[in-house]
């Protein structure tokens, strides 16, 4: 699997991506809310960590985790406020005590892990008993834009391993054209 190359980081930031896929409306439709532990993992240069920062606000905490060094120095560059913990991770292994999180966001991630079975279950770890895992991702379609048609997985197939990594209450939509939402519950 190929991850997401760090030198157009700037399409991640784009005004473009922003109009496409709101971060503050599709993290507070989900549910995030003031006080919340929020995890946003594989969080780039920031697209969702900071507005996730505004609606947790300061009674709650932004893990900030990606496992490449370029996209959380661009993030650092951004300044975020004081309630985002810049953290890097491995694959398969998050800096987060168990059970310590709330929210947990994974956008545009999941196609370009290994193990999708072992990561999912390293998510699992650090959420909460009754916290939200929400995916979103690449519908399963060959477009200009996005990662090849083969690594991009169905609902179906998201559904199948949310199911089996033993999370509940898995619900599915349509986010945009080329991207679906997928909320399940610990």
């Amino acid at each position: 699997m190929h991850k997401y190359n760090p030198q157009h980081i700037e399409r991640l930031l784009s005004a473009k991506r922003r109009k496409e896929v709101n971060p503050l409306v599709v993290l507070k439709e989900a549910g995030l809310k003031s006080g919340d532990v929020f995890a946003d993992v594989g969080c780039g240069p920031g697209f969702f960590s900071l507005p996730a920062a505004k609606v947790v606000g300061s009674s709650g905490v932004v893990y900030a985790v990606d496992t490449q060094k370029e996209m959380l120095r661009e993030l650092r560059k951004r300044r975020p406020p004081g309630n985002v913990r810049v953290l890097r991770s491995g694959e398969n292994s998050i800096p987060v005590d168990t059970s310590t999180v709330d929210f947990i966001l994974l956008a545009y991630v999941l196609h370009e892990t290994e193990s999708k079975p072992r990561f999912l279950k390293e998510l699992k770890r650090i959420l909460k008993k009754g916290g939200t895992l929400l995916i979103l991702d690449w519908k399963r379609r060959r477009e200009e834009k996005g990662p090849p048609m083969e690594e991009r997985l169905t609902i179906k197939a998201v559904r199948e391993l949310l199911e089996r990594a033993g999370f509940s209450r898995i619900r599915s939509s349509s986010l945009t054209p080329s991207h679906y939402k997928i909320t399940a519950v610990k």
